[in-house]
């Protein structure tokens, strides 16, 4: 654990040492888009932060190679040459993205190829443990498939979810760690060699994130860009792959019997088959709504929306940084609640914490529709949302003169500063007929 930590620390500590060097190198090289509509933030941010994160990747992996008791993973495993290949064709594409705007479908062929990349090298999937059937072995074409159609999909799940100031990164964080304490809990609990590749990913990874999110947080003074999005999804996609098709099911078998018995009694075992799924579930779901919402409008499934999540949350009337919040809290909530289910699967108490706390979670998303105001003698420590408001006081009428009565200002989405300028008319079907 003391050499893990350790690379976690390196890593998060180049990340963010490079972060600020980086920043000033996107703004003198124009990596600074104009903003889109789509787009949260109000003044262009310079993005390329995937380049400090893929420097804390090598940093990560060179460290790690260097210790006593992590080097033995590059001995007996190809999986880190894998991923540092993968990792550096699907960052220089997406460090290309960032400065000129690439098609969709020529960074989709280049993440089939990152991917493909990684499987020539021998970080495929190679079989799968699948409860009440047993452990299905994969044909090599077979493998491919399904390990490249996971790293896609991982990847542009990341990808959607990039839309807020420090989402992603935090998200990806949250699962990495989930990630971390299963992978390391085979490897060092069931002395399981071939678990402790996807440990040092997850590791790096939460290295990555957190050395680059007080770059991120709102207000942002750096975006990752694709460099960074397409970059995190790979690894987190690397950790999955290599603990649920490298791993032999067989070593785990903890019951007598023949293989479907002891696949379908271990079943709290396989949870790798399930958590790679978990851990992103959100991103996923919210790239799955995304390409249902497109297609049924008849766009493209690459093209850009506000319909996101996070933009929904915006829309409620949460803040930026509630919006992210409560991601990370759903996000928490199914990757460690897989995790507790993973060790002890016939506690009752698990199931009725997960269900607690996703009551406290639609709670917290239904907020804004509910905003409470405090009495008024709490009025002064309280923040402004919640004080009373007092009643606008109409000027007497003049002389024969009637004052002409303004149309109230609306609120707005996130208090009218989240997506745009405040607007000027209650209607704005209106604007157009007055400007």
């Amino acid at each position: 654990m003391r050499d893990y930590l350790l690379t976690l620390c390196v890593t998060a500590a180049v990340t963010y040492l490079l972060t600020g060097p980086v920043r000033k190198f996107a703004i003198a090289t124009g990596a600074m888009p104009e903003i889109r509509a789509r787009d949260v933030h109000r003044e262009p941010t310079p993005r390329l932060g995937g380049i400090a994160m893929f420097f804390g990747l090598c940093a990560g992996l060179l460290v790690a190679d260097h210790l006593q008791n992590l080097s033995s993973v590059f001995e007996l495993s190809n999986e880190p040459r894998a991923l540092l290949s993968g990792a550096a064709l699907i960052w220089l594409i997406g460090v290309l993205d960032d400065k000129f705007e690439l098609d969709a479908l020529i960074k989709l062929g280049a993440q089939m190829i990152s991917a493909g990349v990684m499987v020539a090298q021998g970080l495929t999937i190679l079989w799968l443990p699948i409860p009440g059937v047993g452990t299905v072995a994969l044909t090599p074409w077979q493998g491919t498939l399904l390990t490249v159609a996971l790293v896609v999909l991982t990847i542009n799940a990341v990808n959607f979810v990039d839309g807020l100031d420090g989402l992603a990164a935090g998200m990806v964080c949250i699962a990495a760690a989930a990630f971390f304490l299963y992978a390391y809990r085979l490897w060092y609990g069931y002395t399981i060699e071939a678990a402790a590749p996807a440990t040092l990913f997850a590791a790096i990874l939460m290295g990555m994130c957190l050395g680059f999110l007080p770059h991120n947080m709102h207000p942002a003074r750096i975006f990752m860009g694709d460099s960074g999005s397409m970059l995190i999804g790979l690894v987190l996609a690397a950790s999955a792959i290599s603990i649920t098709g490298q791993v032999d099911p067989d070593v785990l078998k903890l019951f007598e019997g023949s293989t479907r018995q002891a696949t379908h009694a271990a079943l709290p075992v396989f949870i790798p088959l399930v958590l790679p799924l978990t851990i992103i579930a959100i991103p996923m779901a919210d790239l799955v709504l995304a390409i249902v919402r497109r297609t049924w409008k008849g766009q493209s499934p690459f093209a850009a929306d506000r319909g996101h999540l996070h933009h929904r949350l915006l829309e409620i009337g949460h803040s930026h940084s509630r919006a992210v919040l409560i991601m990370y809290f759903w996000s928490a909530l199914i990757a460690f609640g897989t995790l507790a289910y993973s060790v002890h699967s016939t506690s009752m108490w698990i199931v009725l914490g997960v269900v607690a706390l996703s009551a406290i979670g639609l709670v917290l998303l239904l907020l804004p529709r509910f905003t409470p105001r405090a009495p008024r003698w709490a009025q002064s420590v309280v923040p402004p949302r919640y004080r009373r408001r007092k009643p606008p006081v109409v000027p007497a009428e003049a002389e024969g003169e009637v004052v002409e009565e303004r149309e109230p200002v609306p609120a707005g989405v996130n208090g009218a500063t989240a997506i745009g300028h405040r607007s000027r008319f209650t209607d704005r079907s209106k604007a157009g007929a007055r400007g």
